[in-house]
């Protein structure tokens, strides 16, 4: 990575791994049906084997983004969990700042990768103009 500076690189890493550990978390207390993500799961109408599932989803999408070679796999995967999160949390007709916060994660899942992978930036810059 030589175009990517030692201060991007490490604020990319800390990013991802801010991101990664609450994600983590969220997917862990899922897969051990802790009483209060199943409490909240329940009065989403989720049943205890689909917070599970969930979990278990979520779980594998981080490991696939954390894997370098596959981390923009992994951030398009995080990318379509968190929206459907977004999309459950309207629905349910939740504020808008729960709305927000599965995007606002989602910002941070593609800036993270965006400060220490250079091949995220090469995909979103801008290109020749169009004749």
């Amino acid at each position: 990575m030589p175009n990517t500076s030692k201060g991007a690189l490490w604020t990319g890493r800390i990013i991802t791994g801010i991101v990664v550990l609450f994600l983590a978390f969220d997917s862990i207390t899922k897969l051990i049906r802790e009483p209060h993500t199943i409490a909240a799961a329940a009065q989403m109408g989720l049943k205890g084997d689909t917070i599970v599932q969930i979990g278990a989803i979520l779980a594998v999408c981080l490991v696939v983004y954390l894997i370098p070679r596959f981390s923009l796999l992994g951030a398009v995967l995080l990318t379509g969990y968190l929206g459907g999160a977004t999309a459950t949390n309207m629905v349910l007709g939740q504020s808008l700042l729960l709305c927000l916060f599965p995007v606002v994660f989602g910002v941070f899942v593609w800036l993270g990768l965006f400060l220490r992978d250079e091949r995220v930036g090469a995909l979103i810059a801008p290109r020749g103009s169009v004749t």
